[in-house]
């Protein structure tokens, strides 16, 4: 168990603003922020998937995807992701590949989580680059929005 310092969490408060706006939209309420360096917010991502008609749209990847085009470089050292939802394996690779430092994640997925929700990745030493990853899940509300929109999802079902 990690104890998440006060930038933690305000940073897992931004990707959870990102998390919403998917929410709105009707996609799966997942957001991402990258910070640099310097701990300044520097790009932003939340579940496309639905919109973009595009599997590989998930937030992880739209924030790493703005970030490298904006900076025209698809190496991200230094800098650190705080995502809402424990990342998947595609999207646990679009961070290695692109070199961030640092992941805290806000919920486990016990689905599709690659980061010990299902398997994990990070403990596979043959891997070029490591990211160090941090399980915040414990210490915020980041699963709240999750099941509060399949609780929606299913009730709009049912009607």
């Amino acid at each position: 168990m990690i104890l998440l310092n006060d930038f933690d969490k305000s940073m897992l408060s931004l990707a959870l603003r990102q998390a919403e706006i998917a929410y709105c939209k009707g996609e799966v309420p997942v957001g991402a922020v990258i910070v640099n360096s310097n701990h300044v917010p520097v790009s932003f991502g939340y579940n496309r998937t639905i919109t973009d008609n595009d599997p590989t749209a998930h937030a992880e990847i739209v924030a790493i995807r703005l970030l490298s085009n904006k900076i025209s470089n698809y190496r991200l050292n230094g800098m650190s992701m705080y995502v809402t939802l424990e990342p998947c394996v595609m999207c646990m690779g679009a961070i290695l590949n692109s070199r961030l430092s640092k992941v805290v994640y806000g919920a486990r997925d016990f689905k599709t989580g690659s980061c010990g929700g299902v398997l994990d990745i990070t403990s596979i030493k043959e891997i070029n680059h490591h990211t160090t990853v941090f399980d915040g899940s414990s210490l915020n509300d980041c699963g709240y929005i999750m099941k509060n929109f399949f609780y929606d999802l299913r009730r709009k079902k049912s009607k």
